[in-house]
């Protein structure tokens, strides 16, 4: 009998940053858990970048995932924001890294790919089919919704993704 993962997907964001933890036995997905993640926006972008770890780092201290994915962001038009989302990814790839998890890294349009068959798609679709795929799935917000998704287009990479790393150790 195969044993479950646990995955912890992350939407990393200033404001708000996403997670979702599934569990993954062959190619079943359970729901564990998913929220979100303040920051205080009247706060410097240092305390703003503590409340994300901190809250990542409870999050993942309390769900105890084996595995972290992360969305690839990108944000052209204002570099002064592509800056601080860079800063907020950071956060959500050192957490799980500091927690001893391996963090794999997906682009949007593959999340949505893996979840709603096309790389292009709009939220409500990501909804439909986080509820479809997983039916006792709670999530308030797109930011937790996202979240989930990326954690399901982990399950669906996993192999691909070991194999990788695998390969790479030499």
């Amino acid at each position: 009998m195969q044993n479950a993962i646990r995955i912890i997907g992350i939407d990393p964001g200033l404001r708000r940053t996403g997670w979702g933890v599934i569990e993954t036995i062959g190619n079943s997905l359970r729901f564990v858990a998913s929220g979100t993640v303040m920051s205080d926006a009247e706060m410097d972008l240092a305390s703003r970048l503590c409340q994300l770890h901190d809250g990542l780092a409870e999050v993942v201290h309390s769900y105890q995932p084996d595995e972290a994915a992360v969305e690839q962001t990108f944000v052209n038009k204002d570099a002064v924001a592509t800056l601080k989302l860079g800063q907020a990814r950071g956060i959500a790839m050192l957490v799980p890294a500091r927690a001893g998890l391996h963090v794999s890294e997906y682009a949007p349009n593959a999340v949505k790919k893996a979840v709603i068959g096309v790389g292009h798609g709009e939220k409500q679709q990501i909804h439909m089919m986080l509820k479809i795929l997983m039916p006792k799935a709670e999530f308030k917000g797109n930011d937790a919704a996202d979240a989930l998704a990326i954690a399901i287009c982990h399950a669906h990479n996993r192999g691909g993704d070991r194999m990788r790393r695998i390969l790479a150790a030499g």
